[in-house]
């Protein structure tokens, strides 16, 4: 799916240690539409996909044209609804967004501290199991 969206232009990789994806537009310059048309994905209320052969000889439904403007409103909703829009209402409900500093991923001169191992039951069955041995 980062491929899909990377060809089109709205996220940038970077490779090596520390690297991931970042926008590759402003987030007030991507839509919800340009993300869903990248990844391939249909907004298609139709039966048909848009091919207007609903009856499978060749005819249209009866519905087809509600169908099809549906699909229009749906396209031109997405296209209004930015990213930047997503985060200002989730920040108008009060989500709070951290800001931490990037992971840097190398080699630590710290050891390794490995988890300690618990012999311990880990669901009711497992423990009715240790107690029927006992």
């Amino acid at each position: 799916m980062f491929g899909k969206l990377r060809r089109h232009e709205l996220v940038e990789s970077t490779r090596g240690p520390g690297g991931g994806y970042t926008l590759g537009r402003k987030a007030s310059e991507i839509t919800v539409a340009d993300i869903i048309v990248s990844v391939d994905e249909p907004i298609d209320a139709t039966q048909c996909g848009g091919k207007e052969n609903c009856q499978g000889d060749g005819g249209r439904c009866m519905t087809h044209e509600l169908w099809a403007s549906l699909n229009q409103r749906m396209v031109e909703f997405l296209d209004s609804v930015t990213l930047q829009k997503l985060v200002d209402d989730q920040l108008a409900k009060g989500m709070q967004i951290e800001d931490k500093p990037a992971v840097k991923r190398a080699i630590s001169s710290q050891p390794v501290v490995k988890p300690i191992r618990v012999n311990a039951p880990n669901s009711v069955f497992a423990l009715g199991n240790s107690y029927a041995k006992s």
